[in-house]
């Protein structure tokens, strides 16, 4: 099997989520630490200039958004199952959302006045003017507020002594609720907010012991030669009637419709409800098919000239 390569950096609440999963299932993969903010010019050359993070690499087969990476690596390693018990993507939804959203708020809030002037102005040009740590910072007790009611409500689903949130192992929901209680964790010590929770606390200390599988580091030069020296794997492009109008093998530009919504272009080679994949070439990287997920990504026919 070709290796994993993850591009991320330590602090990512996103990358922290895929990491678990790896802990989950003893995954050995490779890691690539980009920048947290932009440019990323070791990065760019395999996503076509996606912004998120992380992105994973298998070979010539570039994937964007954890939506897709968590897909992709519950296939290649199936046990223990991410999906299928009831209602874990609707909370996983909510969570990488309305949670992540707020929880954003609270850390960045609370650490305003420490922020390198480069990720302040990346990350109030990267959402549109969303996250602004000086404006969450002035908005801390709201923000404050709002976070643990949502914690009180998780709270609730561990009334019956239940493990996880789903029932007795972990699921798409564990992991899409951990990283963003993760990260406020990670960025604000005083107060703790678990201490009044405590099935919820109990939870986050079982997830915590998961662990990230076991990582070796790989150069970002190495992760563009390995693609170029690879062939994307097979598409099968199945009969699909997509509501955007795009065909099979016209050339579409891709975005996220949330944040971080640059484009990336190439050829489509097929889309459905679950999945986009484009093929795009680049000088550095090769032939590559990059794979997002549908929710959340609009396709639209590539504009010419």
């Amino acid at each position: 099997m070709t290796e994993i390569i993850l591009h991320q950096y330590d602090r990512s609440p996103f990358s922290e989520k895929v990491r678990l999963v790896f802990g989950l299932k003893g995954v050995s993969w490779r890691a690539v630490d980009i920048p947290a903010w932009a440019p990323k010019p070791d990065l760019t050359p395999l996503t076509g200039g996606y912004r998120k993070t992380p992105v994973m690499q298998i070979g010539a087969d570039i994937y964007c958004d954890t939506r897709i990476i968590l897909r992709e690596i519950d296939c290649r390693f199936p046990q223990p199952g991410l999906y299928g018990a009831g209602g874990g993507e609707l909370i996983a939804a909510w969570a990488d959302s309305a949670l992540f959203i707020n929880a954003v708020a609270v850390a960045f809030g609370s650490v305003a006045d420490s922020f390198p002037k480069e990720l302040r102005e990346d990350r109030e040009k990267f959402t549109g003017g969303r996250f602004s740590a000086d404006r969450f910072k002035a908005a801390q007790p709201t923000l404050r507020a709002q976070y643990r009611a949502q914690l009180s409500s998780l709270e609730e689903a561990f009334a019956d002594g239940r493990s996880y949130l789903l029932g007795a192992s972990p699921s798409i929901a564990d992991l899409a609720v951990y990283h963003p209680l993760w990260f406020v964790r990670r960025n604000v010590r005083d107060p703790d907010f678990l201490a009044d929770y405590p099935g919820l606390k109990a939870w986050r200390e079982r997830m915590d012991k998961l662990g990230q599988g076991t990582r070796a580091p790989l150069d970002a030069k190495d992760a563009l030669a390995i693609a170029k020296s690879a062939k994307p794997a097979g598409v099968e492009a199945k009969p699909y009637d997509d509501p955007s109008g795009c065909r099979i093998g016209q050339q579409v530009a891709v975005a996220a419709n949330d944040y971080g919504r640059d484009a990336v272009a190439g050829e489509l080679l097929a889309i459905d409800d679950n999945e986009i994949v484009v093929r795009r070439h680049d000088p550095l990287a090769g032939d590559l098919n990059v794979h997002f997920p549908r929710v959340g990504f609009d396709v639209a026919a590539a504009s010419v000239g």
